[in-house]
């Protein structure tokens, strides 16, 4: 044996340790191009059957759930019959003017817009009373101070009634039962806030109803994930009274007025403020992302959105082999364009899992990325 052995050396001109050394070298490649062709496989086949369920899921939620939004500024606009008004308005040496922003804490813009006065104000409640009163004196006619003083209380009166019953009609078409008088006045509060441009209102009642057509979907407890949902904003009727983040006024609200830990827990971690611990949590979470992430939910402020674009870029950027790496679609895909030389094809598509993993990692966004790595090969030669 040691003489064939020593034979078989001299014809491979290789030692027993250098053939062994090739061999497991070899053998090491080929297990590996394996092993990520067995990964890509059950990763395929895990994701087309979870993103059939999930697509069919949220597909539903969303067919089934159509709820117009309402885009309102810090601004409103009241039109006068004459410019004649604008005096009127003013008063003599200004008390009326002053004597109104004063009741309302709104400023009244009035310039050269003709047939027209700006009614300027952050808090939109504030801002709808003063619409409504300012637009009671113009048809009346009699603008005095003591005159204003009473429109602008009945003013006042109105919008509290009209509160009232936006948060019940909310609740009723929800279905929602036993929720205290002072949380549905709070709901109804919401119609007078926008976030992103956005109606709180409307979003609150487009995520409950997501919610809960997921969880009847999967079989968990839907008046939970309804409630939870049309609450989950709560707090953000109160952030231009009481000092705080939207979420942690929300849940102290609720809390003051006996609703259940597990809404409580689905309130405070929609944001994921903190750990999930039921699915009707994870489904408010996910309800707020759809409703938000929907085409022309929301207005983004530039800075933000370019932030967000070159943050992808440094991301897709930050990995070895990477060539070129474009933003693309509003930042909704990302194309990598990689070294041939330093990717193959099969670690091209561990790269787009790893970069996917680091930007869900280190980012916020609405909705999803999309990201695609390329790999392209190219030999040139010249005839003579």
């Amino acid at each position: 044996i040691e003489k064939e052995t020593l034979e078989l050396e001299r014809i491979a001109r290789l030692n027993m340790s250098e053939a062994k050394e090739i061999l497991l070298n070899r053998m090491e490649s080929e297990l590996k191009t394996e092993y990520v062709q067995k990964i890509k496989e059950h990763e395929d086949r895990t994701r087309n059957d979870s993103d059939k369920l999930a697509r069919k899921i949220l597909s539903q939620a969303i067919q089934r759930c159509a709820v117009d939004h309402v885009v309102e500024s810090c601004v409103s606009v009241v039109t006068l019959p004459s410019d004649d008004m604008k005096g009127r308005i003013i008063g003599r040496e200004g008390r009326n003017i002053r004597t109104f922003e004063n009741l309302t804490g709104i400023e009244l813009i009035i310039d050269d817009t003709p047939e027209a006065v700006v009614i300027s104000g952050f808090d939109p409640v504030r801002r709808e009373i003063a619409r409504i009163a300012l637009e009671y004196l113009v048809s009346d006619g009699r603008i005095h101070p003591t005159r204003i003083e009473e429109v602008i209380d009945k003013a006042r009166s109105d919008v509290d009634q009209k509160i009232k019953d936006a948060g019940e009609k909310t609740v009723f078409e929800l279905g929602i039962q036993n929720i205290h008088p002072e949380l549905v006045k709070t709901i109804g509060k919401l119609q007078y806030r926008t976030s992103y441009g956005q109606n709180i209102l409307q979003h609150s009642k487009e995520v409950a109803h997501l919610a809960g057509i997921m969880a009847a979907e999967l079989g968990v407890n839907i008046k939970l994930a309804k409630r939870a949902g049309l609450l989950h904003d709560l707090g953000k009727a109160l952030t231009y009274e009481e000092e705080g983040t939207h979420t942690a006024l929300g849940v102290e609200l609720a809390r003051k007025y006996n609703e259940s830990p597990k809404v409580l827990h689905a309130m405070a971690c929609h944001h994921h403020d903190i750990e999930f611990e039921t699915v009707e949590a994870v489904l408010v979470q996910v309800a707020d992302a759809l409703s938000a992430a929907r085409p022309g939910a929301r207005m983004e402020p530039v800075e933000n959105y370019i932030k967000r674009m070159e943050k992808l870029e440094e991301i897709g950027n930050s990995f070895e082999g990477i060539e070129k790496c474009f933003v693309m679609q509003a930042g909704r895909e990302i194309r990598i364009m990689v070294q041939p030389d330093s990717v193959n094809d099969e670690y091209a598509s561990i790269l787009a899992r790893d970069i996917a993993e680091k930007i869900e990692s280190e980012m916020e966004y609405p909705g999803q990325v999309k990201i695609t790595v390329i790999r392209e090969t190219r030999a040139t030669n010249f005839a003579k």
